[in-house]
């Protein structure tokens, strides 16, 4: 997921119009998106800094609802909860007790970090489509591949690049710091449905959110 450091550099942001090959790119790869109201599945995260010899490697799992948000249970190493909503973000250990949570009422911008981070998860182009660059390529089949370069000279000095692949579903994010830092996520045992069940909805209630 996107550290809170990489999430801030989101705000800057502009909404700026796309060029006609970009614009097709981004309709064509929506078309090959599965409509998915309520998708859940497992996650591996590797994040490789630099000046560090072994990357740092979560695994878990997540439930995303159009409707809501994403939740993030990351099981290993250690237990913890990550609750993405447009309005907030909350994250829990493994106690149940809060170690961060940010509020759109009190933190200005956060409701567009939140709609940035969710759109890389369920691969929303229409919202990445207002806020980077996008080149890439159609792959075989209903493979594709995105590069997202954002525009704001802000954001530009943070991130080299943000990369998505996939085919019915996004199956990788990748994002790459001007530091050198990378981020990998890898989407895995994907089911999709059209309605969250009631665990679903307890989900997000239990997390308060």
């Amino acid at each position: 997921m996107l550290t809170r450091r990489s999430g801030l550099a989101l705000l800057a942001l502009l909404l700026l119009p796309l060029p006609a090959r970009a614009a097709d790119l981004a309709s064509e790869v929506r078309a090959r998106l599965a409509d998915a109201p309520v998708l859940r599945g497992d996650f591996e995260q590797t994040r490789t800094l630099k000046g560090f010899k072994n990357p740092l490697l979560s695994r878990g799992d997540f439930l995303m609802l159009r409707s809501r948000g994403v939740v993030w249970h990351t099981r290993a190493p250690f237990a913890s909860t990550l609750v993405v909503t447009p309005g907030r973000l909350l994250a829990r250990g493994a106690d149940g007790v809060a170690t961060m949570q940010l509020d759109a009422r009190t933190e200005p911008g956060l409701r567009a970090v939140n709609e940035a981070m969710f759109a890389l998860v369920a691969g929303d182009l229409a919202t990445l489509a207002r806020h980077f660059r996008i080149d890439g390529e159609l792959l075989e089949g209903q493979g594709w591949r995105l590069v997202l370069t954002p525009i704001d000279t802000v954001l530009a000095g943070q991130f080299a690049s943000m990369g998505l692949q996939g085919d019915r579903y996004v199956r990788q994010v990748r994002l790459e710091e001007r530091g050198g830092d990378l981020t990998l996520i890898r989407f895995t045992a994907l089911s999709a449905a059209k309605e969250p069940t009631r665990d679903d909805e307890a989900r997000f209630d239990a997390a308060g959110s």
